[in-house]
């Protein structure tokens, strides 16, 4: 068996030393360990770096996925196509620790394998996987994809996190007296707490909930039924399931559970915060619901020489880096699309995940005046686009490809492949601007444009998720002004794909090409700004003093 020094590899400072399990569906550590799709596992990450950085007794639990969640290539006419290849790591430890899980009344075996803090400078994180010869076939592919587009597998992958994760934490008598869920996929994790203790106050002791999702129909539930049947809650009868979780109809939320469960919440953003408390305010017996903002880690995200440019006010020197950034970009832009970027054209990148509700070509819908932009020799314009959708979602990839084929007759845009975090850093340190136009209130936070910011690449978004506790338009940022959230949804777009435009015409591309001084300011006050706020460190920090330390009755005297 593992020995705590031997999974930790470091003493836990003293403010840190409650034992706190992390559990999340995905992690983006290294480009190398593809077990992620985007922000979530981007969050979670720059999270694991940050409790190693502040050495806090922490240790995340997650799932090795067999495929990952999918490659990003593309097809024999440049359409996107969703490939899955088998990934193999000689850096996890294997633990040599296999223990019974229940999925639909069968026993399904899980192993646990280690990746060690030394690997990569993160808190440890057990990755556990199904994909052993103790399994049936069937088994075996539970832990083969990432969000897999199979109701039950999704459900068993619940199961494995949540169940499986807590089985392990006692197996290695780890002494765990915090089980955080990033969203709510581990929700089993509660029925399994609750089945061992018999009481709910006891399991509110020890859940705390982070929820990601600023809408109420995007929150994942299933049918109650079907729960049952696959294990979901660990032995409880459906009366007792139905009793302590406040379930009345034939559905479960996951994260209206999760809120039942948690002695608190937080949303991810202080804007969040206020849409989940609004959201779920009329429910009964849920936990109070706070915000910590998001933050990603600058010491994995910088560029030392942009810094120290920075940090130095010499403006020559942050102009001549960020163009050698902007030239290694352009090798990744001219390796995949044959196009040859210039470094000294304004490069405006939009890059995240493929959703409707993001609006990937919102800058393009007005057709002739995307044309006008995108031809205008006086004040020249490059623009990448990059990001996965999920893989089932034809009405993204279509978005996808539409974007693809206009790229096609015109040499300064481009639609890139293979959005993880080695391409995510390329785009944030080569790019001069990273546009944001989400319709508002569906961004919970939006850390790209944090990392961005680190970078020198200006933020240019609607106001949403994190961006009003940092934008200051004209100042280290561009804002675009909402429109009446009263009117049609296409009449929003129109308005605001216009109020975009009249900023990126009028005050962006002019300013980087006529007032240099002027640019350099709002570079360098966007790095200035997003540290320390929008880094880690503080919201590790923030997690433990606002939940993980807090006591119930604290919790409720604050609500």
């Amino acid at each position: 068996m593992l020995s705590r020094t031997e999974i930790f590899g470091y003493a836990p400072k003293k403010e840190y030393s409650k034992s706190v399990a992390y559990f999340s569906m995905e992690f983006a550590i290294d480009q190398s360990l593809k077990i992620y799709s985007g922000g979530l596992g981007f969050l979670a990450g720059s999270h694991m770096r940050s409790a190693f950085e502040l050495k806090q007794n922490l240790v995340g639990i997650g799932m090795l996925w067999k495929y990952g969640y999918y490659d990003q290539v593309r097809s024999i006419n440049g359409a996107m196509k969703a490939d899955y290849v088998q990934k193999y790591y000689s850096f996890l430890t294997d633990t040599g620790i296999v223990f019974p899980v229940e999925v639909h009344s069968a026993i399904v075996y899980v192993k646990a394998y280690l990746l060690k803090p030394e690997v990569f400078g993160t808190a440890p994180i057990f990755l556990l996987s199904t994909d052993i010869e103790q399994n049936d076939n069937i088994s075996r592919t539970i832990t083969n994809r990432l969000y897999d587009a199979n109701e039950s597998t999704r459900i068993a992958q619940s199961i494995v996190l949540g169940i499986g994760g807590a089985k392990l934490m006692e197996i290695l008598d780890m002494g765990t007296e915090i089980y955080h869920m990033n969203e709510g996929h581990a929700v089993p994790l509660c029925f399994y707490l609750y089945s061992k203790f018999k009481n709910i106050d006891e399991v509110r002791r020890r859940v705390v909930f982070t929820t990601h999702t600023p809408e109420e129909a995007g929150n994942e539930q299933r049918s109650f039924e079907l729960l049952s049947k696959m294990s979901f809650f660990n032995g409880l009868s459906d009366d007792e399931v139905r009793k302590v979780a406040g379930i009345e109809g034939n559905s479960l939320n996951y994260t209206l559970t999760a809120l039942r469960f948690a002695k608190i919440a937080n949303g991810v953003s202080k804007m969040h915060g206020e849409v989940s408390r609004e959201m779920w305010s009329g429910f009964s017996d849920i936990c109070e619901i706070t915000s910590i903002t998001n933050a990603q880690n600058k010491k994995y995200w910088k560029d030392d020489a942009l810094e120290k440019a920075m940090e130095e006010n010499d403006d020559k020197a942050l102009a001549t880096r960020k163009k050698e950034m902007k030239k290694d970009l352009f090798k990744i832009v001219a390796d995949q699309t044959g196009k040859i970027f210039d470094e000294d054209v304004l490069t405006l990148v939009w890059a995240r995940r493929y959703a409707g509700y993001k609006r990937a070509d919102l800058i393009a819908s007005d057709v002739e005046r995307f044309a006008k932009l995108i031809k205008n020799s006086e004040l020249p314009i490059q623009i990448i686009w990059a990001g996965k959708p999920y893989p089932e979602d034809y009405t993204a990839i279509d978005t996808f490809n539409h974007l693809f084929q206009k790229t096609l007759a015109n040499p300064n845009i481009a639609v890139l492949t293979g959005y993880e975090l080695g391409l995510s850093a390329a785009l944030k340190k080569g790019s001069d601007v990273w546009l944001n136009n989400p319709r508002l209130y569906r961004e919970a936070s939006g850390t790209s444009g944090m990392t961005a910011a680190m970078n020198g690449s200006v933020n240019f978004s609607i106001p949403d998720g994190w961006i009003p506790e940092f934008a200051k338009h004209g100042v280290n940022s561009f804002i675009i002004e909402p429109a009446d959230r009263n009117l049609p949804q296409a009449e929003q777009d129109s308005i605001e794909c216009s109020r975009l435009m009249d900023i990126l015409e009028k005050e962006i591309l002019p300013m980087y090409y006529s007032k240099p001084k002027s640019w350099a300011n709002i570079v360098k006050n966007g790095m200035r700004d997003v540290a320390p706020a929008f880094e880690s460190g503080r919201m590790a920090k923030e997690y433990y003093t606002l939940l993980f330390n807090m006591k119930v009755a604290e919790v409720a005297e604050l609500a």
